[in-house]
């Protein structure tokens, strides 16, 4: 069981996170629909603030860098294929 002060240091860290990530996966989603819709131009602007999101996120380290790459690296080609249909 984890001491008390290393809990509330987690709860801070989690509370901190939580917001990045969750921000992230909103515009990953938002141009994912967009996609599918077939709306590119709002698509591509919405891919665009899910690559700012992602990033924003990898850099305070609420995502692993990683992770972060991976995801835009999936939507970026997501995007890619949607137009060249």
């Amino acid at each position: 069981m984890p001491s008390e002060k290393s809990a509330r240091a987690s709860e801070r860290r989690r509370q901190g996170n939580t917001p990045l990530r969750s921000r992230a996966k909103t515009f990953v989603a938002k141009a994912r629909r967009l996609m599918t819709a077939n709306e590119l131009e709002a698509a591509e602007q919405a891919v665009k603030d899910a690559v700012v999101a992602l990033d924003g996120a990898a850099q305070k380290g609420a995502l692993h860098a990683n992770n972060a790459a991976r995801r835009k690296s999936r939507i970026m080609r997501q995007l890619h294929e949607a137009k060249s249909r």
